[in-house]
């Protein structure tokens, strides 16, 4: 996988509305700025009760957008990443409906995984309440088949999302079909959609236990055998994230985008450089995804609070989701906990842009610490053109994460593109993409008389350099890095623009 920045997106949210128009504005006038792209779920059908995420046929490409010879030319473009949601399916795939018509006589009867598959003698009230799950309720749906019989299926996320039975070989037998499929069009790299709810097991809290640590190497073995890179989506309690990332080939760094918030919204650096010193080297840099902002990375051990506190505490973590609701003008409240659907336990539904106030300079020195850590930094459609809360469609669709989904249509793209902070951004990307310090040797400089507020990175690559200095309480920054005429100072355009106003 390219050491370059990559864009994630929608296909259908980005640029018209196919594989094809993504591929013209990536060759277009975003030529040259993204090593990779990350599609999400482009399969059919992609509108379904979780913009994708509950495939009807996970090998099969949304006719809206093309098919799978244009998923392959643009992967002869960029490295492309894909999901594969190993966790559930829609109740619309044939998969389903075939079981849930024929019941013990599908072909499909151990593909989904039962109550009982789980508990075989019932689920004690201590078994009930050890299960882990990011929105509220029990995790099960009672389904009646076309033979009278009632099942209770695991239904993680949504009564839609039935949960498979990765163990059985029918489960196995179906993910290691979508691997094939994936491997012939030249898919570099996979995410693994919800692979910490994948295994059940009694008496544990069904979320990353050991089992499921093991079931995600064995994956990613099969994955390396088609020479298919592995990034693991997990949001959890950061030592659990560390321990994942030891045992993994990629992690999220879903700590990031709080920490960077909480640094200019209090003043000080002193939690993210801890962060920055313990962080996983073999993360996927995040600031915003296609969802919202997440707390949970942050926070306690929900496990044990008391002995295993968060990187924030609960009170800063508290002020801090006050904070980007008042940046956001309260539309992030609005998309957020029972004020919509998609009752997500973890995470503030807001575009980062928003989050900041949209404050360009801090937002641009946001995106250069991203930037500037080590890993693979990505950055979202909606975060590249520097989106606000799309609150029209949250009041339409009522779903909460629709407020970071916005729909760009190929002339508000080349519009936004001219937006000095949107010029800025790019820039920075292309810097960090093309300049060589950044394959080299990565620093925290310290200095003993530094302010708390302070923070000074640096890379080195022989006699090639790249360093960033942010005062986060003023939000003053230096970044320099060499070049064949000498040392060069970056300095934003929307500055100039800002002053200008």
């Amino acid at each position: 996988m390219r050491n370059e920045v990559q864009l994630i997106t929608y296909v259908d949210r980005f640029g018209g509305g196919g594989l094809r128009d993504l591929a013209r504005l990536l060759d277009g006038p975003l030529a040259g700025v993204f090593g990779g792209v990350h599609l999400l779920p482009f399969f059919h059908r992609i509108d379904g009760a979780d913009a994708g995420f509950d495939p009807i046929d996970h090998t099969r490409v949304d006719a809206r957008l093309g098919d799978w010879a244009d998923v392959a030319a643009l992967a002869g473009r960029v490295d492309v990443m894909a999901d594969v949601i190993v966790n559930h399916m829609s109740t619309e795939s044939p998969q389903f409906l075939d079981f849930s018509a024929r019941g013990a006589q599908s072909d499909y009867n151990g593909l989904f995984l039962t109550v009982d598959a789980v508990f075989p003698g019932g689920a004690s009230d201590d078994d009930l309440r050890r299960i882990y799950r990011p929105r509220p309720g029990l995790p099960f749906t009672n389904i009646k088949l076309g033979d009278g019989e009632q099942r209770r299926l695991w239904t993680t996320f949504t009564p839609q999302q039935i949960d498979i039975d990765v163990c059985h070989p029918q489960g196995a037998a179906y993910l290691g079909r979508i691997l094939d499929v994936f491997q012939q069009a030249g898919i570099r790299v996979i995410r693994l959609d919800a692979a910490g709810y994948v295994i059940k097991k009694p008496g544990t809290s069904c979320f990353m236990i050991p089992e499921t640590f093991e079931f995600i190497t064995g994956f990613a073995a099969q994955a390396a055998r088609r020479d298919i890179e592995v990034l693991v989506e997990i949001h959890s309690y950061y030592r659990k994230q560390i321990e994942i990332a030891r045992r993994v080939g990629w992690v999220y760094d879903f700590a990031l985008p709080p920490l960077v918030l909480h640094a200019f919204a209090f003043g000080t650096a002193r939690v993210l450089k801890e962060w920055i010193r313990i962080r996983p080297p073999n993360s996927f840099n995040v600031l915003d995804t296609h969802d919202g902002i997440g707390v949970i990375d942050v926070g306690a051990d929900p496990a044990d609070r008391q002995a295993r506190p968060g990187l924030l505490p609960p009170p800063e973590i508290d002020r801090l989701v006050e904070i980007v609701h008042d940046n956001s003008h309260g539309t992030s409240r609005k998309a957020t906990g029972v004020a919509a659907s998609n009752l997500d336990l973890y995470q503030v539904n807001c575009t980062f842009y928003d989050a900041m106030a949209r404050d360009d300079r801090r937002y641009l020195l946001a995106r250069a610490l991203q930037f500037f850590l080590p890993g693979i930094p990505q950055v979202s459609s909606v975060g590249l053109l520097a989106g606000g809360n799309d609150a029209a469609m949250l009041r339409r669709s009522r779903v909460g994460r629709d407020i970071n989904r916005h729909y760009y249509r190929t002339d508000e793209i080349e519009r936004e593109l001219r937006r000095p902070v949107v010029r800025d951004l790019v820039a920075l990307i292309r810097l960090r993409n093309a300049h060589p310090a950044f394959q080299g040797d990565f620093a925290v400089v310290t200095d003993a008389h530094a302010r708390d507020a302070h923070l000074h990175l640096r890379w080195r690559n022989g006699t090639e350099y790249a360093e960033l200095e942010i005062d986060f309480d003023t939000a003053k920054f230096r970044l320099e890095h060499s070049s064949p005429s000498g040392a060069q100072r970056f300095s934003f355009e929307s500055d100039t623009v800002a002053g200008a106003a």
